[in-house]
Order: structure tokens, then C-alpha cells, then sequence
């Protein structure tokens, strides 16, 4: 039976049932940014239907939604649902955006875009996830918490787009192997500090150390070499 298109599963009811998620006491705030209103409000009906997780605001394109942002007492989301390919102010632009002035809230593509190059431009660009609209309604809402507990999800269609062919033989030390597998986690840089023994500044200098080695940008590289190396397992 050929898959349905994500908003035409708007009415299929939910049953498998994650039991961490429910346990969550506050809920995950959401935005969708999309220009086809229909289908924007459709993913916004389908995602509220999720436990812990309700809908702040539905915005056309990236300027709206930055204009809403800046609006006194507005209730800012923790992820967006963005698209790509938008009027006045696409998914990239709107991104880069997010990333200088809010890096506090989570963009994840939702699109029909499956081009690696544009992939490749919005993970770049500081989005933490990416789903193709025909993405099953049980792996949109896994995503979504990923997100919110470890910084980011990425499919096995994102690392691939992403594959910066760095050498697979590398050697990595048992101490780095351990600081990779706790950065891909949500700990921040300065509990990663804590949990190896060791001094802020000298997680600084594992960084910048780790990142020459692999041939790497930033966090979002890092994660990614790890899953794709089997360093680590999301």
C-alpha cells in the first residue's frame, strides 16, 4: 500500500504509545512556518494531537514569523517546523536567521525537498533536523522529542547528504572516542566537563582538536560523523 502523504494521515488515530513522552510535565511549543495554508494547518492539527506538544502559531514564510518573534509578550516556540522553499523569506534564509538571534529555538525542515544540496544548506544553515512531508505520523512525533531531548535528529537520508568524505581510518584515543559519545548527547560542553573529570578549558581544547582532526565545522558535524562512523547510535 503506497504512503500517504503527511496531512492526509490527519484523521488516522495514534496508538503506539511512547511511554517517556507522556511523562513530560511541560509541553513541547511548536511553530509551522509553510506557505500552502491548507497543509500548514493540516500538520498543525496533526502535531496538536500529540500528548505533550501544542501549537503556538502558523506563520506563511520566514519574515512573518520573525515580525511574530519580535512582537512584545509573544509566546515563542521551543521547535519550528519550517519549510523551504517559501515567498518573500524561505526555510535557509529564515534558518540563519533563527541560528544569530534565537539559537534558543530548534528549526527542523518539513518539506518535499529531498535534494541533497538543500539538505545540505539547511543543516548548515543551523536546522536540527529534516523530514519529508510523506514522513509517517509516529517518526514525525519521535523526532520532534528527539529534538527537544538531544539537540537534534537526523535520518539516515540527512547523514548522507551530509557525508563530508572524512578519512574513516582515522585513529581517535579511547578519552576522544568518550567526549564525541557525550557531545552527541544533550549535555552541555561544561557538564561533558564534569562527567570526564576534567576543566572547561580543557574540553575547549578537546574541541578544537577533535574538529581539526575529523575535518569538521561544529557540533552539528560532529554528531553526524558519529552516527555515520558507528561512534554513536541516536
Amino acid at each position: 500500500m503506497p504512503r500517504l502523504p503527511l496531512f492526509a494521515k490527519l484523521v488516522i488515530p495514534y496508538h503506539k504509545k511512547h511511554p517517556d513522552f507522556s511523562k513530560s510535565y511541560m509541553k513541547i511549543k511548536i511553530a509551522v512556518v509553510d506557505d500552502h495554508i491548507l497543509l500548514s494547518q493540516a500538520i498543525a492539527g496533526l502535531v496538536s494531537q500529540f500528548e505533550n506538544v501544542e501549537v503556538v502559531v502558523i506563520c506563511k514564510h520566514g519574515r512573518e514569523f520573525i515580525e511574530y518573534l519580535n512582537k512584545e509578550g509573544s509566546t515563542h516556540p521551543d521547535i519550528v517546523l519550517m519549510d523551504v522553499k517559501m515567498p518573500i523569506m524561505g526555510g535557509i534564509e529564515t534558518t540563519v536567521h533563527l541560528k544569530a538571534y534565537f539559537p534558543e529555538i530548534s528549526v527542523v525542515g518539513l518539506t518535499i525537498e529531498a535534494d541533497e544540496n538543500i539538505i545540505r544548506k539547511m543543516i548548515r544553515s543551523g536546522a536540527r533536523g529534516y523530514l519529508l512531508k510523506d514522513t509517517r505520523k509516529d517518526v514525525l512525533q519521535f523526532a520532534i522529542n528527539e529534538v527537544m531531548r538531544t539537540g537534534y535528529y537526523y535520518t539516515s537520508t540527512v547523514v548522507k547528504a551530509m557525508d563530508n568524505k572524512v578519512d574513516k581510518k582515522i585513529e581517535l584515543r579511547p578519552r576522544e572516542i568518550e567526549f564525541i559519545k557525550l557531545v552527541c548527547t544533550e549535555m552541555t560542553y561544561r557538564e561533558v566537563a564534569e562527567e570526564m573529570n576534567l576543566s572547561p578549558k580543557t574540553i575547549e581544547g578537546y574541541c578544537e582538536s577533535v574538529f581539526q582532526k575529523l575535518g569538521v565545522k561544529n557540533r552539528t558535524g560532529l554528531v553526524i560523523y558519529a552516527i555515520k562512523n558507528g561512534i554513536f547510535e541516536p
